[in-house]
Formats: structure tokens, C-alpha cells, sequence
């Protein structure tokens, strides 16, 4: 068959009927899931949520991908396979862990529609948890140590921070400090105002933590304190630096899981089709800069869906940092008005293997919410890469 009459024939298209999460914590080994909750556990409970939210049965699931950014200690070990069985899954039913850093959520959901298109799953899980927390970001490598070696001396690009790379493309892109900064406070607005409007209350999965609830995001911060956040230091780059704690993503724990599903499978199991995965892309950049990759991602799955700019209503970008954000809006002249409409990692996190599912979670149910049709996600990602989806309310 031609590709154009695999991608628009219902035989080979595939479907997300079930997204859940839970709600983001701050990272501290301290914190309200650090401190009650193994990375397994929490994956696992998402996961169960998942499939009573769906109504499938565990046995159905011919897969479960799940993204893990830095895994190892206890988020080592495979944790997809781990949580599988944790979760009560069939031992028959297998699980994989992947790294595609920051864009792992994602990736994992776009790996299950592509099995689901090529036939080797009827139903897939894409997921990912990160305790940042728990598992200290950045432990899993010596890349960023002092001391020289002979691959650092050889290797062909610079390794730089994120932070460094987030502050050469806000020089490239022209985004000053005070766009960077008033783009955070209004994720932190707009992020307080979905939770008080209910608008998560469906797709967060209630955790037990000793005996209180957590089914809240709790890096919200409201009112914002705009004297306090221009006081914020640039500390990639002191003088004229752009980039802070304040308009960057907060460090996180969190789990989220989205079902995807064949035509088949939605008639036979009775299913409920809450969206169709249009395209989905994964690119690379420039590996020194490395955040921009979010624009040709974003070019790159258009083209694949045949769509623009135009036909997109809610964009999904990852908020790492504030600076990656706005530039895209300028690059793509996208409105404000669809970016991000309910906040984002600036302000519930960023839990670097489950943000990408996240994401999606969140956009699935506010194109379901508003009626609307097309969404798109995008996610910069370390090292130079990005990735991107679209999908279409099918109820809309």
C-alpha cells in the first residue's frame, strides 16, 4: 500500500484511549513522593490507574514502553518491566525502558504508534517516570566532570550545559530577560487557574503518601512575585544572562501513562477513542545550542500530517526553559493564546522521563474539554534533538 492510504485508511491508523498521570512533585529527597514512593511503585500506580481509566484488561496490553532519563540505582533495572509486573500485569506482558533524555515520555507513546501501525501491537502503553528526588539528574554520566579524557578531547562538538546552550539560543533568537520572566509568572497563572477550574482533576491518578492524598502539582506558585523573580540570578551567564531558576522548569518527581490502540482492538475491546496520533517525528540539531531542534521537529510533523501552523489549536511546548518557548513562538509565529493554555514545566515540573507523557496527557484531555481539534507537542531535547506529535480529537 502507497504510504498516503497507510496513513488516512482506518486499518492503519492508531488511537490513544486512555492518558493518566499523577501529580508533580518537587524533587527533594524530602518530598511527598520522594519520601513515600519508590520510582517502581509510582509507576505502577499510574499504570493501573490507566488501565481502570481505559477499561482494559491488563492482559490486552501487548506492550509497555517506559522513559527513564537517568536510570540507574532505583530507576535502574528496566523500571518498565518492573512496574508491569508491580502493577499486576501478566507476567506474559513485556516492558521496556528507554532514553531519549528529555523527550522520553514522548518518544515511548510514539514508539507504541508506530507498533501499533506496523502491526506488532493491537494495544501499547507509552509511559515514563522520573524521581528527581530520588535519582539525582545528570548521575548516570562523568560527561560534565573537569577532569579531560580522551573521548571528551576527540569528540567532535562541544558538551556543554543546558543552561549555557539555553542562554546562546536566547541570544540567538533575540529573548530578553524580562520576556523570559513574565512568560514564567503566566505559566505559574495559567497552570494555578486550570487546577482551580478542575480542569486536571480527571487525569491525575490519586496517590496514598502516609495517608494524605497528592493529587495536586505542587510547584504552582500563585501570586507571583515579579520583584522577587527579576532579583533571580543568571548564573550560566552572570552579566546579561537571561536564564534562571525562576524561568526555567523546577526539578521534579512524577509518572504518566498513555494507552494507544488499533482500530481493531477499540471494536473488540469496546474502547473509547479519545484522539488519533496524526504524525510523530523525532529530529536532530545542532548539538551545542541544542534546544532549538523544537522548530524543525515542529516543521517536520506538520509536513508529515499535511497540515500548518494554521490548522494547530493548542501547542504543547516543553517549558525547560522559558527561552526555548518564546523563541519557537517567534521562530513559528505561533499565537500565545494556543501555547501552553494550562502552564507547564515552569510551573507543576519537569520529571525528565514522564514530562513527555505528561504533556500529552494533559493535551489529549484539553482538546477533549474544549472541543477543539488538532494539537501538537513538541520537546527540546539534550545533545541536539527534538520531538514532536500531532493528534486529532476524533469527537471534535
Amino acid at each position: 500500500a502507497s504510504s498516503g492510504f497507510r496513513r488516512h485508511h482506518r486499518a492503519f491508523m492508531s488511537y490513544i484511549v486512555g492518558a493518566a498521570r499523577s501529580a508533580i512533585a518537587k524533587g527533594k529527597p524530602d518530598g511527598i513522593l520522594s519520601s513515600t514512593h519508590h520510582p517502581v511503585d509510582l509507576m505502577a500506580k499510574v499504570l493501573e490507574g490507566l488501565v481502570t481509566q481505559a477499561g482494559v484488561p491488563k492482559g490486552a496490553v501487548d506492550d509497555v514502553i517506559c522513559g527513564v532519563v537517568t536510570p540507574l540505582g532505583k530507576q535502574g533495572a528496566n523500571v518498565g518491566r518492573l512496574a508491569t509486573l508491580k502493577a499486576g500485569f501478566p507476567a506474559e506482558t513485556p516492558g521496556v525502558q528507554l532514553n531519549r533524555m528529555c523527550g522520553s515520555g514522548q518518544q515511548a507513546i510514539n514508539f507504541a504508534s508506530a507498533g501499533v501501525l506496523a502491526g506488532d501491537y493491537e494495544v501499547a502503553i507509552g509511559c515514563g517516570v522520573e524521581m528527581m528526588g530520588t535519582v539525582q539528574m545528570g548521575s548516570d554520566t562523568d560527561l560534565f566532570n573537569k577532569e579531560p579524557t580522551e573521548f571528551k578531547k576527540t569528540f567532535p562538538y562541544k558538551l556543554i550545559h543546558q543552561g549555557v546552550s539555553a542562554e546562546l539560543m536566547a541570544e540567538k533568537y533575540g529573548v530578553k530577560r524580562p520576556e523570559c520572566d513574565a512568560y514564567a509568572a503566566q505559566s505559574h497563572e495559567k497552570a494555578a487557574a486550570a487546577i482551580a477550574a478542575g480542569y486536571f482533576d480527571t487525569q491525575i491518578v490519586p496517590l496514598d503518601c502516609n495517608g494524605v492524598t497528592f493529587n495536586k502539582d505542587e510547584g504552582v506558585r500563585v501570586p507571583v512575585n515579579m520583584e522577587k523573580l527579576g532579583t533571580l540570578k543568571t548564573i550560566f551567564k552572570p552579566d546579561g544572562g537571561v536564564i534562571t531558576a525562576g524561568n526555567a522548569s523546577q526539578v521534579s518527581d512524577g509518572a504518566a501513562a498513555v494507552m494507544v490502540a488499533s482500530e481493531k482492538a477499540v471494536a473488540e475491546l469496546g474502547l473509547q477513542k479519545k484522539a488519533r496520533i496524526v504524525a510523530r517525528v523525532a529530529c536532530g540539531s545542532d548539538p551545542v545550542i541544542m534546544l532549538d531542534g523544537v522548530i524543525p521537529a515542529t516543521q517536520k510533523v506538520l509536513a508529515k500530517a499535511g497540515l500548518t501552523m494554521d490548522d494547530i489549536d493548542i501547542f504543547e511546548v516543553n517549558e525547560a526553559f522559558a527561552a526555548v518557548v518564546l523563541s519557537w513562538m517567534k521562530t513559528m509565529n505561533a499565537p500565545p493564546a494556543k501555547v501552553n493554555v494550562n502552564g507547564g514545566a515552569i510551573a507543576h515540573g519537569h520529571p525528565l522521563g514522564a514530562t513527555g507523557a505528561c504533556l500529552m496527557t494533559k493535551l489529549v484531555n484539553e482538546l477533549q474539554r474544549s472541543g477543539k481539534r488538532y494539537g501538537l507537542q513538541t520537546m527540546c531535547i539534550g545533545h541536539g534533538m527534538a520531538t514532536a506529535t500531532i493528534i486529532e480529537n476524533v469527537n471534535a
